[in-house]
This record gives C-alpha cells, structure tokens and sequence, in this order.
C-alpha cells in the first residue's frame, strides 16, 4: 500500500510525487486499529505512532489520509456488494417478467385464434340453418367429443399413491408455469425489486386460486424447508400433522398429512384438509413440493370427518423452487383450493369465495416469512430490547394463535359455552382446564397456575358497513382510551401476579387513559408491528396495590395498509409483567376485521382517521356531500372482539357478567368509531365543526389569518382571504401544525388543523384533554413562560427550533415555531395560536 507524500516543510527533501510504501506489519497495526475505530480522532493518530515504532517514521498527517482512503475503500466495497445484489435481483425479476410476458403472450394468440374460431362457428351456423346438411355437422361434433377420461383404480399401496402424486406434480407444474389456470394480475401488486413478488389470482377456475414469483436470498432446500413447517407462517394454522411418509424409487418422498385451520371469526366453521404431500426434485435441478387432497375421486386412504370441522379440499398447489445464479432461489407458489363455502352464512360467503383474501392470507404470507428471514439473516432487520428475532416471531406467532384459539374455541382445547343471559349478542365460553390451553406456556413461576378456576373467553361478530378495515384499526389502536376501560386492563393485568384480586366496578382509581408505544419489530414491508404499549397513570386504590404505577401490553397488530386489497387487519394484545421474559405466559384478547369485498376505490386516505370531529360529537349529524356517499358505500367487513379473562371458581359468574357487559360496551363503542369513519360522515369540501364551547369554524379561521396579518405584517395563505369558507379549508389543510391554546393558567388546546392532529396523534374530541405543557419539552416549556408577555403586549414571537411530544409519547421536531395572540371581533384576546414549521416526527 502507498500514499502519497504531501508535507509542505518537506518539499525541498522529499518530492512530492513519489509514494509511501506501508510494510506489511504497518498495515496490520493500522488495520486492527480500523477495525476498532474506524475515524479515530488526532490523538489517538499521534498514540498509535507513539505506542508503534514500526510507524515513527509515518507523519500522522499520512496516518490521517490511510485511514481517509480506507474508510473509502470499505465504503466503495459496500457500494459493490449492494449493487451486485440489486442486479441479480433485478436479473432474476427480468427473468420472471419475461416469463410472464410470453405465457401473456400465449394466452393473447389463444384468445385471438379462439374468437376467429368463434366468429366461423357463428358464420357457419348461420349457414347451415338452410342447409339440410346441418345434421351431419352436428353428428360430426358429436364424433368428436372426446369423453372424460377416467383414472384407473388406485388404493393406499405405494404404487398407487406414487400414481396420484405424479398427476399432482403434472398438473401442478401446469398451473405453475402460467397454464391451466386463466391468471390476472392481483389489484395493487405492482412487480419489481422491492416488490414481494409477481402475484397473480383467478376468478374462473373452480374453487379460489392465487399464484406468485418472487426471488428470496435462500438456497432451494432451506426454503422447501420453512414451507413446509406451515404453522410457522401460515397464522390459520391450528396444526399439521405427518401420519404418513416413505421414500420413492425417483428420489422423492410422499407424505400423508392431516391438516386443521382455523375459521376466521364466531359466525363460521374451522376446516381441515387431508391431502398428500410429494417433495422430488426435477432434471433441471429444480426443487418442487406439490400437495393435493385425497378424496374417493382421486382414491388412495380416506379419514372419517372430524366433529366441529368443515372438511375442504386443496387441489393441486405447492412450490416450484429453482436455484438462482448468483444465490438465492427463484419461487413460484400456487394456491388452489375449495373451500365449500356453502357451509357458511351467505353474507360471509365473498370470504371464502375470494381468490384475493386466499392470496393475502397464504400465498403472499409464504412469500413474506422467506423474505423476513433472509433479510434477518443477512443482519438487514434491525430488532429493539436486545431480543433475537427468532423470539420476537415467536411472540407473534402465540399472540395470534391465542387470540385464534379464543375465537374457535375448540372442545379438544377444554372449552365449553355457558348459557346466555337471554340475549344472544355475546358468547361466553370457558376453559377449566388452563394447563391444557396454555401449554408450554405455563410454568409453576406464574399466576395462571395457582387459579381455582380458568380462562374465561367472551367473543362476538358484527357486520361493518362503509368504513375501511384498515382505517378502524388504526384507530383502535391509537386512540385506546376511546373504547378500553381502564378497570378492565387492572384486572387483565392482575392475573400475572400471585396475589388474589376482586372483580372491577366503578371505582374512582385506574389508569389515566395516556399510552406511550414502544416498537419491538416489524416486518419487512411494515405490514406487522409488535410492539409495547405502556399505561401510565396512578394504578388501583391502595387496597389493591398488586399492580405497579404503570401496566403493559403486548401487542400485535397487522393489515393497516389500506391500498392492500382483501388483506385482514387485526390489533390482538395481552398483558405482560415488567420482566418480560421470553415463556411469559399470554392471554390474547383483540379485534380482528375482513373485508367482504375487495376495495376497487382509491378514496380515503390515511389522513381522514384524525378528522373526527363533527362525527365523534354526541347528537351531531355530520356533514354530508353529494360525491362521498356512494365512494364505498358498498364495502363491508366483519368485525369479530374476542376478550379473555382469567377467573376463580366461586367468582365464575361475576367475571361472566362482567365480561359480557364488557364486550357490549366495547361493540357499541367500535360502532360509534366505524360511523365516524365512514366516508359518508366525512367531507372533503367543509371543515371540521369546533368542539362545544369556541366559536363556529368559519369564524375562528377568520380571526386567526386576521391577528396573523395584523401582528406579523403578511398574510398567512397566498390565497385571496375574504371567503371564509376558502380561509377554513386552506387553514385545515396547511402543512405546518397549527393549533389553538386558550389563555389560562394551565392553557389547554382547543383546535387544531390537520397537521395539528397529526402531529399530535390525536382527534378534535381527544384534543381537550391535551395541555399545553405536555408536548413541550423543558426548553420548549422556558422557551414559551419566556415570551409568553411578549406575545400577548406586542401580538406575537418567534420560538426557536425544539422537539414536542405527541398525545403517545412519540418525539417531532420542528425548525421553529410562531405563536400569535388571536383576537375576536371586539378586539379581545380569544386563543394563542401556535404555528410548528416543518414538524416532523424523529
């Protein structure tokens, strides 16, 4: 290695277009160093000539510039390494992209040759209605039909299950490589490098298919073998069981398996598949694990139906999985199946109809587990609490299969249902036997053992009309203190001590309402969060001191992306102790909401959610326009709540009465939110109606771009100010936060714009209960106190750069602020408003 020489006291000894050569020991010394510190500063340049003698001979002007150059170089490396990733990548989508042109292509010249041929038949049998000849064209089609042909007799032998597995593999790798199956394009799945895959549906075939291509970082066997472990990733998964495998002649191997899933909500029957599994490997090398159900169609060993469960079938799908140069593997998945979905009420018939929610659930599931875990393994997923990510999935993974269990509620787990209090609204169902249900959850450590009674599940399903799934849960999970009760969560929470605890009522203690979340991970493509969700307030009486100041929740929550057409969007949590340790025994409770129909407008935005005002007010009727109540008046989705609570025996019935009265507040809560979220209650073209108490909206948009002007000497919009509804709807929609504070002691926030909103997490009814110095930090805070006589004798000032903190603990910053004295018609000071610049969230 060599650097040029370049010292100005030395130019007349020395030229300065010669180079320094680095002995090998030099380099070495250098390079342990770098690997510590890769920029050490100038002293530690000068120590590290002290404490080498091998390098006294270096100026430390010539140690800077190495450690210039191999910063670069590693930089330069980096850069590479991404780049040959991104083209092989991009290669291989080329590749798929190709493929999938010419079967496009195949499929366009068999339509064209189909429709000329149609158009002949048309012409001819125009013809031969005077043509006496006409009986021998019929005659002659009648020859021709080919009748269906029929399979030969297999049984349970090994020939013969060899004999149904080759036609699964035939048939699969039909609809694999684009034919038998008539493909389209999967709404909203746009292919390319960042993209999960090439997703692709039919709504022709028999049954609900979905297909997919992708290219994961995997090799070939590392991926058929997380596949084929499908409870890992597929979340309606109850179990998977192996009766049966033996080796072929070919190098395969045939499986029998017995599969049960679970249903998705109260209103329908879980299914369960049996099928056989064949794993072989092509004379291209490529890897293929297809399956089929076995039926008396197909032959082969049959299983008798199993009680509570709908048997469906899966026709031929499974993995075609291909080595890709380079590394990693080019996948191609298909999903077929019938789901017989007469078995269920008919308003619940699109979900099990719908080859868009079986793309969502299985095939693009499939396709995200590959991706998570090679990006997890290339170290690209970065992980919060110092957990693996191998746990974290696992948290996942038993918050959802809890909160599925809850809502199947299966007998062979323990559970059975209590009678009803005469109304039929919600179900009660308990198990007494909680060992049984927990499983490996449950040691001799926690309190859940140490209960006389069990787990206690209340659970209902509503219909939702007009509000976008992903829209409700995100507001949920926001804005929990808009339906949880604070009581409920104690009570939730006190299960994990070992103390004993009394059913809630009304008590004047609990929890303030304030939520902080604490992200834990997320996927890939930000399609699941887990997280923490901190309580804060001043806990129980002090009777009840089992619980600490603050309480936490686990909580899981998926589908809030509204442009992911037939994706199901859930918030499951449960309640967790301080340790947080990896066996924490969880009681899942939770909503879970899937659209009926896929949603084919681009109307509703993320920003309506905050936008609440006038549709959360008690008696308000809203604002409503001729253009937004038909923009998804036909979306609707099932909304299922399902709750868990742990109970003593002698307490049995109180926590049912409890929990039922629960769940109804809950549900009429949810229904309270889902109309205000609805597109019909909303208006693009009216501002938001001001909460009870200030002036009408109009008029304090008014008074606000007036003491603008009037104080600081410019306008606030570039637009022309004099009507008034013009000024509300530029106010609303201003990219800065801007909000109103009401002049008092401990001043309050009384409106704020969209952007207010947003940066403070909150909603126009929530915004009341916000002060003013919650949000500041401590300069902020000095800061405002500071100024606060300069803005109200001089009309204004100017705040400088600073962070606030939203209604959930969450950071934003702003470049500065502006605050303003509002002055009403009689020249009275009315509010301050604040203007955050530039916010952001950190």
């Amino acid at each position: 290695m060599a650097v040029m020489v370049n010292n100005k006291d030395a130019k007349n000894s020395m030229d300065t277009s010669k180079y320094v050569r680095y002995t090998s020991e030099q380099v070495e010394a250098l390079e342990r160093v770098y690997s510590e510190c890769p920029k050490p500063s100038s002293l530690r340049r000068q120590q590290l000539i002290r404490e080498c003698p091998m390098l006294s001979n270096i100026e430390p002007k010539q140690i800077k510039v190495w450690f210039q150059n191999r910063r670069c170089r590693e930089k330069q490396r980096k850069e590479a390494s991404r780049l040959q990733t991104v083209n092989r990548k991009l290669t291989a989508m080329n590749k798929l992209l190709m493929e999938e042109n010419d079967r496009l292509q195949k499929q366009v010249s068999q339509l064209v040759y189909e429709n000329g041929y149609m158009r002949q038949q048309l012409q001819n049998a125009s013809v031969a209605a005077t043509d006496t000849s006409c009986e021998s064209v019929v005659s002659s089609g009648q020859h021709q039909h080919n009748p269906t042909p029929q399979h030969p007799p297999r049984d349970a032998s090994p020939a013969g299950l060899l004999s149904i597995a080759e036609e699964t593999l035939a048939e699969f790798l039909s609809k694999a490589k684009g034919a038998a199956v008539d493909w389209v394009q999967m709404p909203g799945m746009k292919p390319g490098p960042d993209s999960i895959g090439i997703v692709a549906i039919s709504n022709t075939c028999n049954g609900v298919a979905a297909r997919a291509c992708g290219l994961v970082g995997l090799d070939p066997t590392k991926v058929a073998e997380i596949l084929k472990e499908r409870p890992s990733w597929l979340r309606d998964c109850r179990c998977l069981d192996v009766l049966t495998a033996f080796p072929t002649g070919n190098g395969g191997t045939i499986e029998l398996l017995y599969m049960q899933t679970y249903a998705a909500t109260t209103l329908a029957s879980a299914r369960d598949f049996w099928t056989l599994r064949y794993t072989t490997v092509l004379e291209d090398g490529s890897l293929v694990v297809c399956e089929r159900s076995l039926s008396g169609t197909q032959g082969g060993p049959s299983i008798p139906p199993v009680q509570h469960f709908v048997r469906a079938e899966m026709l031929p799908s499974g993995y075609l999985i291909q080595p890709c140069e380079g590394g990693g593997s080019i996948i191609r998945i298909v999903d077929h199946m019938d789901l017989e979905p007469w078995s269920v009420p008919e308003v619940l018939r699109p979900l099990y109809e719908s080859s868009t929610v079986l793309a969502q659930k299985m095939t693009i599931a499939a396709l995200r587990r590959l991706r998570q875990i090679a990006q997890e393994a290339t170290g690209e997923v970065v992980f919060g609490w110092g957990r693996q990510p191998a746990v974290l999935r696992t948290f996942s993974q038993r918050l959802s299969r809890g909160f599925n269990e809850a809502v199947n509620g299966f007998t062979d787990d323990g559970w059975s249902l209590m009678g009803s209090d005469g109304v039929e609204d919600v179900t009660i169902a308990i198990n007494s036997s909680p060992n049984k249900h927990f499983g490996s959850q449950v040691n001799a450590s926690n309190g859940l053992t140490t209960l006389g009674g069990g787990i206690l599940c209340a659970k209902a399903s509503m219909l939702l009309q007009n509000v976008p799934p992903a829209l409700l849960v995100r507001f949920l999970r926001e804005h929990r203190s808009e339906w949880a009760d604070s009581n409920i969560d104690a009570y939730s929470a006190a299960a994990l001590k070992a103390s004993p605890y009394s059913v809630p009522g009304s008590r004047a203690g609990g929890f303030s309402g304030s939520q902080v979340i604490l992200p834990l991970a997320h996927t890939v493509e930000h399609e699941e969060f887990l997280e923490v969700i901190k309580l804060e307030g001043h806990g129980l009486t002090q009777e009840e001191a089992v619980l600490s100041r603050d309480m936490f929740l686990l909580q899981l929550c998926s589908g809030i992306d509204e442009n992911a057409a037939g994706a199901c969007a859930e918030l499951v949590f449960a309640p967790i102790d301080e340790s947080f340790a990896d066996d924490a025994p969880l009681l899942p409770s939770g909503f879970r909401i899937i659209p009926l129909e896929s949603r084919t407008d681009g109307s509703g935005g993320p920003n309506r959610t905050l936008d609440l005002a006038s549709a959360l007010e008690v008696g308000s009727a809203g604002t409503r326009t001729s253009g937004d109540s038909g923009a998804n008046s036909n979306l609707r989705s099932v909304l299922t709540i399902a709750f868990q609570f742990t109970y003593e025996s002698h307490l049995r019935e109180n926590v049912a009465a409890m929990a039922r009265q629960y769940v109804r507040t809950v549900v009429a809560s949810v229904q309270r939110v889902a109309m205000a979220l609805a597109p019909s209650r909303l208006s693009s073209h009216v501002g938001p109606r001001p909460p009870p108490g200030t002036p009408e909206a109009l008029t304090l948009a008014r008074w606000i771009c007036q003491s603008y002007r009037l104080h600081i000497g410019v306008d606030l919009f570039r637009a022309d100010c004099d009507a008034s509804e013009s000024v509300l709807k530029l106010l609303w929609h201003h990219s800065d936060a801007i909000m109103c504070c009401s002049v008092k002691s401990l001043p309050v926030f009384t409106f704020a714009n969209q952007a207010g909103l947003d940066m403070l997490e909150t909603t126009l009814v929530a915004l009341q209960d916000i002060s003013l110095d919650k949000i500041l930090d401590e300069n902020g805070r000095k800061s405002f106190f500071t100024d606060y006589g300069q803005i109200i004798q001089q009309g204004y000032a100017y705040l400088p750069a600073g962070i606030c903190l939203s209604s959930m603990g969450r950071p934003a910053s702003y470049d500065r602020a502006i605050a303003w004295k509002v002055l009403n018609d009689e020249d009275s000071t009315h509010c301050i408003v604040f203007m955050f610049v530039n916010w952001s969230f950190m």
